[in-house]
């Protein structure tokens, strides 16, 4: 609050022993009586300058956290690492190489604006991951999404190659990619068979260390 309360707070309630949500909010208003008796500055002006809200103004939106994106030949754009893909009609179409809005709310909803509309679109995560938590509760399904894990450690991730440039004055990314960009490597069949190998559980139950044979040509 304009660098008066840092801290403060928070060592009044450690000093009077304070730490229960209930015994906090009893001592709140004497803190706050306390608070503004100290640092109260009287206004220049008692003008009002608040007003209300109009019919046509959504509070929702106004407070949401808006960012700017441009939309792909493909019609696609980025936020997050989640792309949005926007469905291929003829309005849309005229939206490619246009920075449009992103807007996303506290309650993690994400709309997409354009000249004053509500962009329908679906998503598509480029980035999934093996979620750890599933591989500690669910014990049947443990040891194979152990070696997803495993296999996912072995491609190459970029994502976090790069910052955003969005705003950076920079030119647009040209439409091929240079022969200096590194791809993002596929996992194959090799993969799969050296962290089957490599992982504990199935190094337990074979004392072989070396890797599987590579897969004859064809």
């Amino acid at each position: 609050m304009n660098g008066t309360l840092q801290d403060r707070l928070v060592k009044e309630l450690r000093l009077r022993g304070i730490s229960s949500l209930a015994a906090a909010n009893a001592f709140a208003s004497a803190f706050m009586a306390d608070f503004n008796a100290r640092f109260a500055k009287v206004p220049r002006s008692d003008f009002d300058a608040h007003r209300p809200l109009r019919g046509d103004e959504d509070l929702a939106r106004i407070l949401s956290w808006r960012e700017w994106r441009k939309v792909s030949q493909s019609l696609t754009l980025q936020y997050a690492k989640v792309l949005y893909l926007l469905e291929d009609l003829p309005e849309h179409r005229r939206l490619i190489h246009r920075y449009i809005e992103v807007a996303e709310y506290p309650d993690g909803r994400i709309e997409l604006w354009a000249d004053g509309t509500s962009l329908p679109y679906t998503t598509y995560d480029r980035f999934p991951e093996v979620d750890q938590g599933a591989i500690v509760e669910n014990k049947r399904l443990g040891h194979a999404l152990a070696i997803a894990a495993e296999v996912q450690s072995l491609r190459d991730n970029r994502r976090f190659g790069a910052p955003s440039r969005t705003f950076h004055g920079e030119p647009p990314r040209p439409t091929t990619v240079p022969l200096n960009v590194k791809r993002q490597r596929l996992v194959n069949r090799l993969d799969l068979e050296r962290a089957m190998h490599h992982h504990p559980l199935s190094a337990a139950n074979d004392d072989s260390t070396e890797d599987p044979p590579h897969p004859p040509a064809t």
